[in-house]
């Protein structure tokens, strides 16, 4: 499910708590909502917002941490390429193919992950670049080493290509964690009950949908960015493409 389709539900869910909120009141007693049943009301409707703020704030920082993680996964590996490229010019002229077929990769990663026309298919894990990786490292066990600086730089090389696949794999499995659903599910509960209390209070007048309509897009809102930087590699939140284009700048020079 997108994020947009799950943040329209969880606002539906939300606003539609709110005006079911609202209809009770017109209907119940007055007795029902006396002084003494109103402090009952706001004592409930404060722990249902103390815990949906906790689980909120809980997400929201979990996603943040994880699209942190994958930029600077991405950063620390376009320094490699770079570092790399630089390890095979220093080599010499016989890496010249290597040094192609590097910036062939770096050049198909950024036209896959962040593509001109989003696709709505794009993904970290695919043969083409695992491919990439071991054709590298197949050439680099190819060189023939004349002397000891040349051999520890075809050590360098192929070290450096062990710790780009590492962090490869490493990005793919932290972009394949997704949030439970049951989890959302009783986070939208929680957040439908708590506005149904907002409008068992609540006066039935304009300002007052307005102010609980404002209310429920915010929490929505929260929901669809958490979702949207749990999916790093598609949606509008993404991971930034600037470090690996950077790298590319560089390789071949």
């Amino acid at each position: 499910m997108s994020a947009l389709l799950l943040a329209l539900i969880a606002f539906a869910c939300i606003f539609g708590g709110a005006l079911l909120g609202l209809c009770i009141h017109s209907y119940l007693p007055d007795h029902h909502l006396s002084e003494n049943g109103r402090d009952i009301v706001k004592l409930g409707a404060g722990l249902i917002a103390t815990l949906a703020a906790l689980v909120l704030g809980l997400l929201v920082s979990s996603a943040k941490s994880s699209l942190d993680s994958i930029n600077s996964e991405l950063t620390q590996d376009s320094a490699k390429v770079i570092v790399l490229d630089r390890a095979l010019a220093a080599y010499g002229p016989e890496t010249k193919e290597i040094r192609d077929l590097l910036r062939l990769r770096v050049e198909s990663a950024i036209k896959r992950i962040w593509p001109e026309v989003e696709t709505g298919n794009v993904t970290l894990e695919t043969p083409e670049a695992a491919r990439g990786l071991e054709a590298i490292q197949e050439k680099l066990r190819e060189l023939r080493p004349g002397n000891s600086s040349q051999h520890q730089l075809q050590s360098q090389a192929l070290q450096i290509v062990a710790d780009l696949a590492q962090s490869r794999w490493l990005v793919i499995e932290q972009t394949q964690t997704a949030l439970p659903p049951l989890f959302l599910v009783i986070l939208i509960i929680w957040l439908s009950m708590l506005f149904a209390c907002f409008g068992l209070l609540s006066p039935i007048n304009a300002t007052v949908v307005v102010v609980l309509l404002m209310c429920a897009l915010s929490v929505s809102t929260a929901i669809f960015l958490i979702n949207e930087m749990n999916t790093p590699a598609t949606g509008l939140i993404k991971v930034s493409s600037a470090p690996l284009r950077n790298a590319l700048d560089h390789l071949g020079k």
